[in-house]
């Protein structure tokens, strides 16, 4: 003769004090191995307690709801707001002594029904981005020209190309350069000479070559600031020249 394993009720009360603030159903995953009291199938991963004894979901009518995970709030919003039945699924945290929230059983349809919203909103959200991406990329794109301009004005002398390539490097978005700092937004002439001398620097003098020797950072600008005077004063003489 088989015998079936026996049903160890679960406790009458559950505590409610313990229990996540929810609306409706519960539904226990059980720590311990539990076996339904109507139908005595068993182990039961999710059960239902009525009048204090486990049933399983299928004993309980809610064996066609599907377990949608707690993790993405807009999703399990929506699958409770399309599911005519729903469920909140809890489990017993010995630690903290507290029953958590491990998700939602909701209706399968629902839950189609639920992320197609949310795959449009996931959409949507993509063409903002595009859009705020094609807006930014035009006002740095206007930025950098105004900077380029300002250079070019500072420093007549410079060439075109390389005002341009000094203004878009110092004003890169998100580079913290001085370009990016209230300042180089202003277009202040400390800002714009900084970023100036920053590329005359490393592009016009043996400045980058001395910090790979060991030189120290101080010591080597040290060391190449005669060199970076005279190209600013040639960029700056060549206007007055013209000018004159």
């Amino acid at each position: 003769m088989v015998h079936e394993p026996p049903v160890v009720p679960e406790p009458r009360t559950v505590p409610r004090a313990t229990l996540p603030p929810h609306t409706g159903l519960l539904v226990f995953q059980p720590l311990k191995r539990r076996h339904c009291a109507e139908c005595r199938r068993g182990p039961l991963p999710l059960l239902v307690l009525e009048d204090g004894v486990p049933r399983c979901l299928d004993c309980a009518d809610l064996g066609h709801l599907v377990f949608l995970p707690s993790g993405d709030t807009a999703l399990t919003r929506r699958s409770r707001e399309e599911s005519a039945l729903s469920a909140v699924v809890v489990r017993f945290n010995r630690r903290k002594s507290r029953y958590e929230r491990q998700g939602l059983l909701v209706e399968e349809a629902a839950l189609a029904r639920a992320e197609q919203r949310c795959l449009a909103d996931a959409e949507a959200r993509r063409r903002r981005r595009v859009r705020d991406a094609r807006r930014r990329a035009a006002q740095d794109a206007l930025f950098a020209e105004a900077f380029a301009a300002e250079i070019r004005r500072l420093f007549p002398g410079c060439p075109a190309d390389r005002a341009r390539a000094i203004a878009a490097h110092a004003s890169e978005r998100g580079s913290g350069r001085v370009g990016r700092s209230a300042a180089g937004r202003a277009l202040t002439e400390g800002a714009v000479t900084s970023a100036v001398v920053a590329s005359v620097r490393h592009l016009d003098t043996s400045y980058d070559r001395l910090l790979m020797s060991g030189v120290p950072r101080h010591e080597a600008r040290r060391r190449i600031a005669a060199a970076v005077e005279t190209v600013l004063r040639g960029w700056t003489e060549a206007g007055l020249g013209s000018a004159g």
